[in-house]
């Protein structure tokens, strides 16, 4: 099957085939939108009626479809589609939109149509959009294959992609409203051949579009999706809004890593990897776009308010605060300048509280002065209708400030009536109004975010040269991964050995008298783990005891471990026991790396211990790991901070935290039959003395 999907986007011909002459049908609907549209390419018609339809011929069959056509929109019966794609694969189309429901989403009848569908596509090498989907639309070509009512929006620079067709009808209707436009929108229907992540680069291309925005369900390729994703978010921002955040059904896992690592952990991961921003609304998903489309990102996250209100001005500022930004400090110059300008009992500080009274002229003036302030990398202007002044004639002066800023400036246009002018002359000037501080507080976050995004685009995973592949290869083709999934603890420190992660010797003892003698040997104090391949969590059955400091605590211990484990876990096997020396005292994290379904290798750290599943001060992100997104992994959690030392806890090596994160997350990405490894807890010592992981569990692939 051919990989341009370039006769979508520049067809030098469309067919629509299912074009109805009754005005309630949708294949009326797409027929006058793509006449209607402007679209200057050939436009043709098909039904077995013929007749004449918009002052355009009816042919009866695709064949008598004059040159050029190479994209056919098909909006007839499902049961008839598969024929169809044969007629047009004979006639050289080579794209095909299939509006048409009846498919995958009614049963497994439908899903059968739907392949065959995808086998008459791939001989003729024909991409197909959809099925059950609305079509696409180019408000700048343009080009208009929806059956949607009209208006169609106006040419715009945000691209919409959407798994939903309902979306697509109702953020067109929104946007108009909202005074937007969009440049390109793609309804992705049941993605049978082409789906969100092949959409990416093309819809990018479109030099019009400024800002993707995807409205998902689920990403059906996951990597490739997140390299394709980071390639355009190199130069365009991407918002996503991924719903069905709350699906029940988890798959069995047998540590806190995998109990952890959540679909919604993997979407947070792959797309803070891909740059992609993720939104929690549609509205909030635009309220980013426009800001986005119209606006530079800031240097930082230091900004100014500048109000005619206090009220308005106080909850700004607990917004910008809210929202991961802060209120900067303006310079004395700016202050005594802004004092020189307006009303003594004016507020110069940030916000800065002009009083109702404020002119058009003090509000233009004021932002130059807060925009030349170097300690300003961005404004929210709040403009309430003054009462001596229209919000349109504060308006004016105001848009030729903010378009020569290479700040970023939001406006927080309160109100409704009496603001409407004002909106239309900051929208026609591609200048973003929200109607409430929370709102445009939002949307300076996000261009915080897009920087940051931006600063991030050359963070790549560095391979590690001093791993033994080899030795771990031959250890998993060793492992049977059925009864028995659990690695030995042999098999695990050989593991985290061969790639360089420090483990304290720990031993196995089968009796109460060899748990002694061990003890002797190693030196105590030691530490007692029940040994068993049944039991993951040994803490949870009373199968852990530490501090052990003589050989008759030992043998004690031994027999109370195995008695406590039997108890709780009759079914379980039990070995025995493992000895381990006791480390020097430390701070602890846990470290674990999972594989999820439609990712990959995933990477945690965060608070480790028996509750790390209650305190969810954990992080995750994509495997293998740069160091530069290891630390600020690291740094975003509290187990991560605190190492730099706390109170009364030393600054521990956190520079090896670090590197064990790297060798964890390589080990699980260079060996997908690693189901989960985690290591929980991880001592970190001392700065400069590194770590040792005292208890490791690893899982291979059932």
């Amino acid at each position: 099957m051919s990989n341009s999907l370039d006769s979508f986007f520049h067809p030098r011909g469309v067919v629509v085939v299912g074009a109805s002459h009754d005005p309630t049908k949708l294949g009326y609907g797409v027929a006058r939108n793509l006449v209607h549209c402007g679209y200057v390419g050939g436009i043709h018609f098909v039904n077995p009626r013929g007749g004449t339809l918009l002052d355009r011929p009816v042919y009866t069959s695709i064949a008598s479809v004059p040159d050029p056509v190479d994209l056919a929109v098909l909006i007839i019966p499902a049961p008839a589609v598969p024929d169809t794609l044969r007629e047009c694969g004979a006639r050289g189309v080579r794209a095909a939109i299939i509006a048409s429901g009846g498919f995958r989403e009614v049963g497994p009848e439908g899903l059968a149509l739907e392949n065959a569908c995808l086998q008459v596509a791939a001989r003729f090498g024909i991409r197909l959009l959809g099925p059950n989907c609305i079509g696409l639309l180019d408000t700048h070509l343009p080009l208009d294959t929806t059956f949607l009512p009209p208006p169609t929006p106006s040419p715009g620079d945000v691209a919409f992609l959407s798994h939903s067709g309902a979306v697509c009808a109702a953020v067109i209707d929104w946007a108009t409203g909202q005074g937007f436009g969009l440049s390109q929108l793609v309804s992705l229907g049941n993605q049978a051949d082409v789906n969100e992540t092949d959409m990416l680069a093309p819809v990018a291309a479109d030099p019009n579009t400024k800002v993707l925005t995807l409205y998902i369900e689920g990403i059906t390729t996951g990597r490739r999706f997140v390299d394709e994703a980071k390639k355009v978010t190199q130069h365009k921002p991407v918002i996503a809004l991924k719903v069905g955040r709350f699906a029940a059904g988890r798959r069995a896992v047998a540590s806190h890593t995998g109990a952890l690592a959540g679909e919604e952990a993997a979407y947070n991961a792959a797309f803070r990897r891909a740059g992609v921003i993720r939104a929690d609304t549609n509205e909030e998903m635009f309220d980013w776009a426009r800001a986005l489309a119209w606006c530079p990102p800031p240097a930082g996250r230091a900004m100014a308010v500048l109000t005619n209100a206090g009220g308005p001005g106080a909850i700004a500022a607990d917004a910008i605060e809210s929202h991961g930004l802060h209120l900067t400090e303006l310079t004395a110059d700016t202050q005594a300048a802004l004092r020189a300008l307006l009303p003594p009992s004016a507020s110069v500080r940030n916000p800065v509280d002009m009083l109702a009274s404020a002119s058009p002229g003090q509000y233009a003036q004021s932002l130059r002065l807060l925009l030349a302030d170097a300690a300003v990398d961005g404004v929210m202007v709040i403009l309430l209708p003054p009462p001596m002044f229209s919000a349109d004639e504060v308006a004016e002066p105001l848009v030729p400030v903010i378009r020569d800023s290479a700040k970023p400036v939001v406006v927080a246009l309160m109100g409704e009536n009496l603001i409407q002018r004002a909106a239309q002359l900051f929208r026609a000037a591609h200048i973003p109004d929200y109607r409430f501080p929370e709102r445009a507080a939002s949307a300076l976050a996000m261009l915080a975010q897009r920087g940051e995004v931006l600063a991030r685009a050359h963070w790549q995973p560095s391979p590690l040269p001093d791993v033994d592949r080899a030795a771990v290869r031959q250890l998993f083709s060793a492992a049977d991964g059925g009864s028995r999934p659990f690695m030995t603890q042999a098999q695990v420190e050989r593991v985290l050995s061969a790639y360089g992660v420090r483990t304290p010797r720990v031993e196995l003892a089968r009796t109460a008298e060899g748990a002694a003698a061990l003890a002797r040997e190693l030196g105590f104090p030691v530490a007692l783990k029940v040994a068993s391949p049944d039991i993951s969590h040994k803490s949870d059955v009373g199968g852990v005891l530490l501090n052990l400091g003589d050989e008759s605590a030992v043998s004690d211990g031994f027999m109370t471990v195995l008695r406590n484990a039997r108890a709780a876990r009759p079914e379980a096997d039990v070995w025995g026991a493992h000895v381990q020396r006791m480390i020097p005292a430390g701070q602890d994290v846990i470290v674990g790396a999972v594989q999820d379904p439609q990712f990959g290798a995933m990477i945690m750290v965060g608070s480790g211990g028996i509750e790390v599943e209650a305190v969810r001060d954990v992080a995750f992100a994509l495997a293998p790991l740069s160091r530069e997104e290891a630390d600020y992994l690291l740094e975003s959690t509290w187990a991560g901070r605190k190492l730099r030392g706390y109170r009364n806890l030393q600054p521990a090596d956190r520079d090896a935290v670090i590197d064990v994160m790297l060798r964890l997350g390589q080990l699980a990405a260079d060996f997908p039959e690693l189901a989960e490894i985690e290591i929980n807890p991880l001592r970190v010592l001392p700065e400069g003395e590194g770590t040792v992981a005292l208890d490791v569990r690893a899982k291979v692939v059932a």
